[in-house]
């Protein structure tokens, strides 16, 4: 007898072992996704490798602007915060590790309890109390038999595998950001510089203007128009001004520090130092750390989908106790108190109020989401990667337009001086000469912060920086 119960024990804790291969999870596959095209060009990239892979510290020249950027990976607010997210699904990980091992809990208990009397009398009842003393180890253990605790801990994997990718993300964000905002700020310096130039001259202007019309030789039109270009200038500077000490905010907060002024070199010493190459669009699955997040998100809900289907199938569980029990104090922790018992169950679901099926219908819906939206996040990249390269492509071409107009309108400038004192033109000829030069140098300025912007727009939607 003895025998047959011993080979019923290890035939029921076996059991669940030999089921082990009845998986219902099913495996992730990452979904055809066609990426030939992602980039709109006409000049279809064939390299594998993509400026992406190169280092922010190889890629920018500027030592002011490498030095921001370590100083916003150290102190700037939202890479902490995704720290914090990577070390609380680092305990989720820890957590589904675990799901494989029993769990054990330990109890203590006493209890006094009143009994009734033999005779059953009225006025003795609930007389003879008694005491009961307890100490019980719980172990239970449920068996992984259609890969719920494996899907589990998948599930939880790729979380902090996505929180990670959001990380990088962030880092990618920044390093694009800081470079951004520290080539705004060359740029209004410079255009500071001009403005802050052409009123000197038009200062100069002005007095002069002022001398021909005492001397007869002048309007008090050409005093009014003058003094209104030397206004206008002298307005603008101030916005530029204005628009330096936001971006100089900016810079800050992107920093983690209290707004302030940062030392800087010039919007004409900025060069980069790696060749562009775009790589093939498929480099986007692996480079850009959204994708990633993307798909980390998908796989989760996909394992998360295993476990909702897993739970339409029953659980097997084996459990066992032991401790002391005794009635007396003194004989408490005592061989005769000693106890044990081992149970196996089996638990299927028949009638719960849907709540299985409807956790299923929901997470099938999450999971054919973050499909949606992995794709989504895919034609974006390529969108943004398209629209950085061709923005680049246009300063480029626009730069050596506006650099020739630039020197015409600075010569049609000086022309139009010595025509007027020739006699040959009006002072308003010149004072719109002046303008249009002074604009022209202006735009040189903007379109090459274009062009830089572009750059960084370029390798942060490629998916640089995070390296």
């Amino acid at each position: 007898m003895k025998k047959i119960v011993t080979n019923k024990l290890i035939l029921v804790a076996f059991l669940p072992l030999l089921l082990q291969s009845c998986f219902v999870a099913k495996t992730y596959e990452r979904p055809t996704i066609e990426t030939e095209n992602l980039f709109r060009t006409d000049q279809l990239p064939k390299d594998s490798v993509s400026f992406a892979s190169v280092s922010y510290k190889d890629l920018f020249t500027d030592e002011y602007l490498k030095g921001y950027i370590e100083k916003g990976l150290e102190n700037n607010l939202d890479i902490r915060i995704a720290l914090q997210n990577i070390n609380a699904a680092e305990a989720y990980v820890k957590q589904g590790k675990m799901g494989y091992f029993p769990t054990l809990n330990a109890s203590a208990t006493a209890t006094r309890t009143a009994r009734n009397s033999e005779n059953g009398q009225f006025g003795s009842f609930f007389t003879e109390p008694y005491n009961q003393f307890d100490i019980t180890g719980a172990l239970s253990w449920e068996a992984d038999i259609w890969g719920k605790i494996r899907s589990n801990k998948r599930a939880s994997d790729a979380s902090y595998l996505q929180t990670v990718a959001a990380h990088k993300a962030v880092k990618t964000d920044l390093v694009a950001n800081i470079a951004a905002t520290y080539y705004q700020i060359l740029a209004l310096d410079q255009q500071i510089k001009v403005t802050e130039e052409t009123i000197i001259n038009r200062s100069k202007s002005l007095e002069t203007i002022k001398d021909l019309k005492e001397a007869g030789q002048a309007n008090q039109v050409g005093v009014d128009q003058t003094a209104a270009q030397l206004y206008s200038a002298q307005s603008q500077l101030l916005d530029l001004k204005n628009s330096l000490f936001i971006a100089e905010n900016s810079l800050s907060l992107l920093l983690g520090e209290e707004p302030q002024s940062y030392p800087r070199s010039t919007l004409e010493d900025q060069t980069l130092a790696n060749e562009m190459k775009l790589g093939v669009p498929s480099l986007l699955l692996r480079n850009r750390p959204d994708i990633l997040q993307a798909e980390y998100a998908l796989v989760n809900s996909f394992e998360l989908t295993n476990v909702a289907r897993s739970n339409f199938y029953p659980s097997i569980t084996l459990s066992a106790s032991s401790g002391f029990q005794s009635l007396e104090l003194d004989n408490w922790i005592d061989s005769s108190s000693i106890f044990a018992n081992l149970v196996g169950g089996l638990t299927q679901p028949i009638f719960n109020g849907r709540k299985v099926r409807t956790a299923y219908e929901v997470s099938k819906a999450n999971q054919e989401q973050a499909l949606l939206n992995f794709k989504k996040t895919l034609l974006v990249a390529g969108k943004e990667v398209s629209e950085a390269l061709y923005d680049y492509n246009i300063s480029l071409e626009k730069e050596t337009y506006i650099s020739k107009q630039v020197v015409a309108l600075r010569r049609a400038e000086d022309n139009s001086q010595e025509l007027l004192n020739s006699g040959y033109l009006t002072y308003l000829d010149l004072l719109t000469a002046r303008e249009n030069a002074l604009n022209a140098e202006l735009n040189l300025v903007s379109n090459k912060l274009s062009q830089l912007s572009a750059t960084v727009e370029l390798y942060r939607s490629l998916g640089g920086g995070w390296q």
